[in-house]
């Protein structure tokens, strides 16, 4: 085994201080707790603090893993847009379930979400498609996401070309759009000093789709 590029990375902690999280102030519902929490991010000014990890597994079992921006919060699910055939649209069509992970660093936050993965309505991912600046528009169309390309000049060539030929007002590709994570699993993750960090964890379950309306939520603490 070769010794560490940097040992002292091994050396790299801080103790958490600045916040608790009890049963009493997180609630029984986790969507409103998120939004608390995301809004307190908002409030604080983080970089991005819509950026979540989204998490697939391919029909071969292999996992992976990048970061997505949140568009979209509803009752129903934690929405963002894609490219239908990019790896994680073909994985999530697969596998049929995803995870994302908030971290929100200078609160010493993160939030863990696990459930089923669908797309959107079209007439959702129509009117956030209209909501986007042109050439974020035009850039669903130049982008085969995920593919092998030929060099960046090909990539900026195939846009131009677009531009000329769906002018100002392109309208949405239908191979781009919508998905929503419908989370069973919740799980806050609050800092703490000395490693005892609060984790409450709330799970419900999932009826199969169109068979009615999840069930309730239940909180647990889960050991740091």
């Amino acid at each position: 085994m070769t010794d560490s590029l940097d040992p002292s990375i091994a050396d790299l902690r801080r103790d958490y201080r600045f916040a608790a999280l009890d049963e009493a102030d997180a609630g029984d519902n986790p969507m409103r707790l998120f939004e608390r929490w995301f809004e307190a991010a908002r409030a604080a000014q983080l970089p991005e603090p819509n950026a979540m990890t989204l998490a697939t597994v391919g029909a071969d079992g292999r996992p992976s893993a990048r970061i997505v921006l949140l568009k979209g919060l509803d009752p129903d699910g934690f929405c963002f847009f894609t490219n239908y055939d990019s790896r994680k649209g073909r994985e999530a069509q697969a596998h049929g379930f995803a995870a994302l992970v908030f971290l929100w660093d200078e609160l010493e936050r993160q939030v863990r979400i696990e459930g089923r993965i669908a797309r959107v309505s079209t007439q959702e991912s129509d009117e956030y498609y209209r909501k986007r600046p042109l050439g974020s528009r035009l850039g669903a169309w130049a982008s085969p996401q995920s593919q092998v390309i030929p060099s960046r000049e090909w990539l900026e060539a195939r846009e131009a070309e677009l531009r000329g030929q769906l002018g100002d007002d392109p309208p949405r590709p239908a191979h781009w759009g919508g998905y929503r994570v419908i989370a069973d699993t919740i799980e806050f993750w609050q800092g703490r000093s000395s490693r005892l960090h609060d984790r409450l964890r709330y799970s419900r379950t999932l009826p199969a789709e169109g068979a009615g309306a999840p069930g309730p939520w239940r909180r647990e603490r889960l050991a740091p």
